[in-house]
């Protein structure tokens, strides 16, 4: 999957950023000429991508330049290490995905009509190329098709911080393809199951309701699906803390999570109902059984596992 490199046109460059010329150009008042790959750096930045900035060359010299006719330096130090044919165009990641699964809301039970498919896992690149100058994306991404995978080492790293998105994989029912590798992870997911979660689901959730509730007091409109999603995670985490498994379906309370989503509940029965769950989140976190730390042990007995696994294969080849 080639590497996506965001870029904006109409982004205004700072003052001090170093740029290099596309072209050779003029320098105004004077008869000098600087070359196609002069290296400058912006002294003044205009107020919008229409008018011209002013640079300043290693010699002193100084004149407008248009944003089309220079480039950043550390673009081109990239695509001279990473030329538009980049050495990832020749593999498709995807083939090295291991691990499929559906999350989302048809995995929550929340899904209606309209609903997307939402699809994450893991992908396991081939050894040279990890090994490779070029290394490897932590994450593929298709937008169009709702998909996501993460790489092997950082779905472990994620999975063992107790981030959500990646225990929802561990624990969904709707599994669409597994390797033997991806099930005996599956086998151990406990193993990513600490009090870690009660402080990460916890803390999110104060965060993201915080500034919802400063939006709601200034009058701005918010985001009801995203508050329904906070609601779900409490759930999830106090279900996580008493039964020591990520419960993904959150059917038992869809028509009242639903309600919040299409906007019919009321903020203050919203926040009355965060509250009491942070109560309930409390005194899970207080009876747990779970462990204080997660069992980084044998994570990277299968990570380093995997990793032999691709050596292997690539002198079986």
């Amino acid at each position: 999957m080639p590497r996506k490199i965001a870029y904006n046109p109409n982004m205004i460059l700072p003052p001090g950023t170093q740029v290099v010329t596309r072209v050779a150009v003029k320098v105004a008042g004077h008869e000098l000429w600087q070359p196609e790959g002069a290296v400058a750096v912006i002294t003044k930045s205009p107020a919008d991508h229409v008018h011209a900035y002013r640079v300043r060359f290693a010699d002193g010299s100084e004149t407008p330049l248009q944003r089309t006719q220079f480039a950043m330096l550390k673009e081109v130090q990239r695509d001279r290490i990473w030329p538009a044919g980049n050495v990832l165009d020749e593999f498709d990641l995807m083939d090295c995905v291991i691990y499929r699964c559906v999350v989302g809301s048809r995995a929550y039970g929340l899904e209606e009509d309209e609903s997307d498919t939402d699809r994450r896992g893991i992908y396991l690149p081939p050894a040279e190329m990890h090994w490779s100058l070029y290394g490897v994306p932590q994450q593929l991404e298709n937008a169009e098709t709702e998909e996501c995978y993460w790489e092997l080492q950082k779905f472990l790293t994620l999975a063992l911080k107790a981030n959500p998105n990646v225990l929802e994989c561990l624990y969904t029912p709707l599994v669409e393809q597994a390797t033997p590798l991806a099930r005996e992870l599956l086998d151990m997911r406990d193993a990513f199951l600490s009090k870690l979660v009660y402080q990460t689901y916890n803390g999110y959730v104060l965060s993201q309701f915080k500034k919802l509730t400063a939006r709601m007091k200034s009058q701005r409109p918010i985001k009801w699906k995203h508050a329904m999603h906070l609601i779900r995670l409490l759930l999830a985490g106090i279900e996580t803390l008493r039964e020591a498994k990520v419960p993904v379906s959150v059917e038992a309370h869809r028509q009242r999570l639903l309600a919040i989503r299409r906007g019919e509940l009321a903020w203050p029965e919203v926040d009355a109902w965060r509250l009491e769950l942070h109560k309930e989140f409390d005194a899970a976190f207080e009876h747990t059984k779970l462990p204080e730390r997660p069992d980084y042990e044998r994570a990277n007995a299968l990570l380093i596992k995997a990793r032999r696994e691709k050596i292997i294969d690539r002198k079986d080849d």
